[in-house]
């Protein structure tokens, strides 16, 4: 199995797993009046449903007929990336996965029903703001696409060093490293 496929079949389903088994456990032991706390009151869990994105943008009234094309778009984008990666790229296809994984369980829950996503983690108190209520897919998606942006940084600084290394060669000098 080449390596780029072993790695999206052991990210994908422990994410998609988690998701599942973590919303159904907040449905059913948490409602939106109840909370319990996970690391001695440090992070607080409370059920609430995210009819819109990140942060709850909503788009109208109903806005999950805009979210679910958006997300199909999303993944057919990522799916380019994802075969377009290289096997070595590991960070890429770590990063693509991830968010993957966290998008597919998100729009479970959009297509599922008209309640929103399932949330739970939060608000967490940050002295200053309260970060908003989410998920582990939203975990998954936040945390693949900064390191999808590092991975697009990464590959950009080597094609700055690769040219920089031909124009020097070009130049009759020695080819820098």
């Amino acid at each position: 199995m080449r390596p780029k496929y072993l790695i999206f079949s052991l990210i994908f389903p422990v994410i998609m797993i988690t998701d599942l088994i973590t919303k159904r456990w907040a449905l059913g032991a948490l409602d939106g009046r109840v909370q319990a706390d996970m690391l001695g009151g440090l992070v607080p869990l409370t059920l609430a449903f995210n009819k819109g994105a990140a942060f709850g943008i909503r788009i109208g009234d109903d806005s999950r007929w805009i979210f679910v094309p958006v997300t199909l778009v999303a993944l057919a984008l990522l799916a380019v990336l994802y075969r377009q990666a290289a096997d070595r790229d590991v960070l890429r296809i770590v990063s693509i996965s991830l968010v993957v994984s966290g998008a597919i369980g998100n729009l479970w829950d959009r297509v599922k029903w008209d309640r929103g996503v399932v949330d739970f983690i939060g608000p967490i108190d940050l002295g200053f703001w309260d970060f908003p209520i989410f998920n582990v897919a939203d975990s998954a998606i936040t945390c693949g696409a900064i390191l999808l942006a590092i991975s697009f940084w990464l590959e950009e600084r080597q094609m700055e060093r690769e040219a920089a290394s031909m124009v020097a060669t070009d130049a009759g000098g020695e080819p820098s490293g």
